[in-house]
């Protein structure tokens, strides 16, 4: 499995780029977010990668952000959703966006990403809840707002914590960090601190 490369940037396209490691290119699907943090051509670059391997393809994905690798693999893991709808909801909306869509149960906003009807939007928000629940991962506001610091139970921290657990974190992995922001703050700001925070350890 490539987890990632790290390489010069040769050549870019809607929907893909090609990356020039020891002489080999590799051609990378990805989204459009990807795309807009690419640099100039001729500069290095990292992605964060995932393999696709079928009967009839194989195919890399790339990503600018581990992030955006993590959503993209927990998405395509929701039965009716493939690389080309994961991409597609990748494309449309970040993985803070994506994590708020689904812990607040919000489907029609999910619908705006090409390919993603109503009934696959209400699926992804199904089974990525009901994933959460068997991994004994709290999404309820009550439950967080006990284990958090005084002031962490206020505000949108707790809506950032049930976020946060769509994509794998649990309250203990989170609180601890998310305590140190401003209760005040956006939703998504605190979930794009949070991750960051995470990246760094």
């Amino acid at each position: 499995m490539i987890y990632s490369l790290r390489g010069t940037l040769i050549y870019e396209m809607q929907g893909f780029v090609v990356v020039e490691c020891g002489g080999v290119g590799y051609k990378c699907n990805t989204s459009r977010s990807t795309l807009r943090a690419m640099p100039k051509i001729g500069s290095e670059v990292t992605l964060f990668t995932y393999m696709s391997v079928r009967e009839d393809a194989v195919e890399l994905f790339g990503f600018a952000t581990s992030q955006e690798l993590e959503c993209f693999k927990i998405l395509t893991g929701v039965s009716g959703v493939g690389s080309k709808v994961g991409i597609a909801i990748l494309s449309e909306f970040t993985p803070e966006q994506i994590a708020v869509c689904i812990a607040s149960s919000d489907a029609k906003t999910l619908t705006k990403a090409s390919g993603v009807g109503n009934k696959l939007a209400q699926r992804i928000i199904l089974e990525l809840k009901d994933k959460m629940k068997k991994l004994g991962v709290s999404t309820s506001v009550s439950d967080v707002s006990k284990t958090a610091a005084p002031h962490a139970a206020f505000g949108n921290i707790p809506a950032a914590c049930e976020a946060l657990a769509v994509l794998g974190y649990t309250s203990d992995d989170v609180m601890p960090i998310l305590s140190q922001y401003d209760p005040g703050s956006k939703v998504e700001e605190l979930i794009h601190k949070t991750l960051v925070e995470i990246g760094k350890r």
